[in-house]
Formats: C-alpha cells, structure tokens, sequence
C-alpha cells in the first residue's frame, strides 16, 4: 500500500468508528427529551424514571461520539492538506458553524441538563434537554451540507487552484444535502428506535408478569412508533437521492446497481442473476423506461472529458453496501411495524418479539454504516465530484511508516473506546432502573420544643 491509500484506510476507519456514535446521539437525545416531556405533561413517575435511565445511555454515548470525532478535522491537516488547501474557503464555513453554533449550543445546554436536576425550574429544565436534542440535529445538517458540497459542488468558482464560495446559501441548500440530511437523520432516529426496543425487549422478558412490564411496554411503543415513522422518512428521502444520484453521481447508481452499459428500462439487481425489470429506470426517473447510464460506457466518456484515468468506484462495495443498507433498514422498520400490530389495543409483548428486538440491535447499525460506505466509496474517485481526485488530495509529504503507524493507534484506541462504550451500556442496561431512595424520616418537634 501507498500512502494514499493508507491515508484513506485511515479515514474510512476513524469515520465508520465515529459514526458507530453519531446517529444514536441524534435519535435518543429527542427519545429522552420526549420522555421528559411526558414527565413534565402528566406528572407520571414512570416517564421520570425513563427519562433518567435513557439519559444516562445518552451521555455515555456523547461522550464516546465526542472523544472519537476529535480526531476526524485533524486529519484534513495530516494526510489531507492538499485537500485542505483546495476546499477549506468553502467547506471551512459550514464546520465553522457546526462547532461555533450547533456543537456549543449542544454541549452548553447539555451540561445544564445534567447539572439542573432540582436546581433548575421545571419548563427550564425540560427546554435545556430540547435544545440540546436540537443542537445534535442542527450539527449534523451543517456537517452533511459540507458532505453534500463535496458530491455535489455549487456556489463557488476556483481561483488559482482554489475553490473560493460565492454563495453560503446554495452551498446550505444545496440539492443534495435536502435530500441527503432527512435521510442521515431518519436513519439515526432508525438506530436510536432499534437501541431503545433492544433495552426494552431485554427488560420485557425480565419483567414478565409483573408491574413493571407495564413500563417497558410503554417505552417500547413509543420506539416503535418512532422507527416506523422514521423509515417512513428513510424511504421517502432515499427515492429522492437515487433521483439526485441519477442526474449528478451517475456512476455511483450505476457501481451500485452493477449496470454496465447505458441502457433502456433498467433492471433492478436483487443480488448477480436475480433482477427485476425496468425497476432501477423507475427509481431513478420515475419513467420505467428511461436510459440509465453504465460504468463501461461513463468511463469512456468521463475519460473523455477528465482525460486518462480509472473512475469507477470499487464496484463490489458499493452493490453490497447498497443491499446490506436496504436488507438491515427493512428487516428493523418491518419488526417495528409488526410489533406495533401485534401489540395493538394493549396487548402484552409476545416473549419471541421481545427477544426479535434484542438480537436484531446490530441491524440498524450496520445499514447506516453500509450506506455511508456507498455514500462515500461510491463517490470515488474523487474527493470533490468534477474538481478533485483522492489522489490529488493526499498530504505530499506524508510518509507511509507515518501513516501506518497512526492507523495502528488510531485503529487500537478506537477498538478501546468502542468495547469500552458496549461496556458502559450494557452495564447500566443491566443495572436498570434506580428506584429514588426514601427521604430520611425526620423527627416530629413538639410546639412547647420548638421555641
């Protein structure tokens, strides 16, 4: 290996390590927030409870996500200056506002949540845990619109080998990012939906039978509902990027779809041999019959245009991350949709569906970690679609001894923080619930003692 590809070794790694953290984060800080809510709308004990239970998993996991991403914007200096140097006038101001505006706004009202636990008035309270759930949703749309950016390049010009922003806005509405920040975070509210129903599958089958299943009855609903409604948002937003995908990244669909040469009512591929006909072509453009362009015939063109060079993705990555991200998405919001029919009109949690809930935690996991792999595998070979070439973006005076060792670390700590995180969780979903301790009796003065 050379350094360029030890360096993008090293990014995919530290990347897919982070994001193991973020969509949980998205998702369970609004979970946790609703919960409060209930809490403060009701008064019911039991929302309290869940507030503080889930919360604490919240932290844990903030704290990882948090530690692991640290490490990600340094790397653009590193092993990426040249990268750095082309992008940093417009990708700079979108990171810029991620960490001055959302981050603060985040972590800030994160910490009065932790800390105004009966210092704080109610409302203020439950509006700090708000803001903070918010702030985590906020910092993920100005991230992805830098990411967007890079698929897609608008409102910009490059002068003298650099690309200098025109237009904040189209870089902030960018097309693609529209499409692409609904996804991401109804796929994050997929993964916190699939956490919450594996807690709760685990505390329905110790609960069975007694008072408290009625609890973790009501909390799994709710994550039912949650994850539902958010692969709703998943498959909406996903018709729209293959649209996007379609007209801007025509070789990603088409390594993703193992579509060799250009053709007429494209066939959706299942799996190599298995297809169904004109359904890609109905996906893309809405038109069954509609032209969808091959890698073959796009590198002879992007060649063409680009000159000499190989610029297909590598194609077995992107068809299987593409399936893997459909299979795992569907298998949980299907489990979710057939939990909420079978526990409809309060109907207890059969034992096997509880136990379906637990084992399936690693799905949703592992279809936003494939979908970022198509999402970023597919757009190579490039850094920035039409400007700039991976190999063109790689730090000239980084040695390979330099970059294999930091991948090493990196890749090691990273294993630590990880196991460490699955620790943390699991021993404070072991744990459970922690009943308030009773306040101490006080002794009762007499009146003629008190004076």
């Amino acid at each position: 290996m050379d350094a360029l590809d030890l360096a993008r070794w090293q990014f995919g790694v530290t990347t897919v390590y982070h994001f193991l953290f973020v969509p949980l984060t998205i998702g369970l800080g609004i979970f946790v927030a609703g919960l409060q809510t209930a809490w403060h709308r009701t008064g019911k004990e039991h929302y309290l409870k869940l507030t503080k239970f889930f919360g604490k998993l919240f932290l844990i996991n903030f704290a990882m996500g948090v530690v692991t991403g640290i490490v990600q914007e340094f790397q653009f200096g590193m092993n990426w200056s040249e990268y750095s140097t082309f992008v940093g006038d417009v990708f700079g101001a979108p990171l810029a506002m991620e960490a001055l505006l959302a981050f603060f706004m985040e972590s800030t009202f994160l910490g009065l949540w932790i800390f105004g636990w009966d210092r704080l008035p109610k409302k203020v309270h439950l509006a700090t845990i708000w803001a903070a759930a918010i702030g985590s949703n906020l910092s993920a749309y100005f991230i992805l619109a830098a990411n967007a950016w890079m698929k897609h390049p608008v409102g910009y010009e490059v002068v003298d080998g650099k690309a200098r922003m025109t237009d904040l806005w189209a870089v902030l509405t960018n097309s693609t990012a529209l499409a692409q920040v609904p996804h991401v975070i109804g796929g994050a509210f997929v993964v916190a939906g699939g956490f919450v129903l594996a807690v709760c599958g685990y505390w329905l089958l110790r609960t069975r039978g007694t008072q408290a299943a009625a609890m973790w009855r009501g909390a799994a609903r709710a994550a039912l509902v949650m994850t539902a409604l958010a692969g709703a948002v998943v498959a909406g937003t996903g018709d729209l990027s293959a649209q996007l995908m379609y007209e801007q990244q025509p070789m990603k669909l088409a390594a993703a779809e193992g579509l060799e040469h250009d053709t007429a009512g494209a066939p959706f591929f299942v799996a190599p041999g298995i297809e169904i006909p004109k359904v890609l072509s109905f996906l893309s453009a809405h038109d069954p019959d509609a032209v969808v362009a091959g890698t073959e015939d796009l590198q002879r063109r992007f060649e063409e245009r680009f000159g000499p060079g190989d610029y297909r993705p590598n194609q077995p990555v992107v068809f299987w991350s593409f399936r893997v991200m459909i299979a795992f998405g569907l298998a949980t919001v299907g489990l979710s949709v057939l939990g909420l029919w079978l526990t409809r009109r309060r109907r207890d949690f059969p034992a096997w569906l509880s136990k379906a809930l637990l084992l399936a935690l690693p799905l949703p996991l592992l279809a936003v970690i494939a979908g970022w792999l198509l999402s970023e595998i597919g757009r190579q070979p490039w850094t920035v679609a039409g400007e700039l070439l991976t190999a063109a973006s790689v730090s000239p005076g980084v040695t390979v001894t330099e970059i294999a060792v930091s991948l090493a670390v990196f890749t090691l700590v990273y294993g630590a923080f990880t196991v460490a995180e699955a620790v943390l969780l699991a021993r404070h979903v072991r744990k459970g619930i922690e009943e308030p301790a009773p306040e101490p009796a006080t002794e009762r003065l007499e009146p003629s003692l008190m004076y």
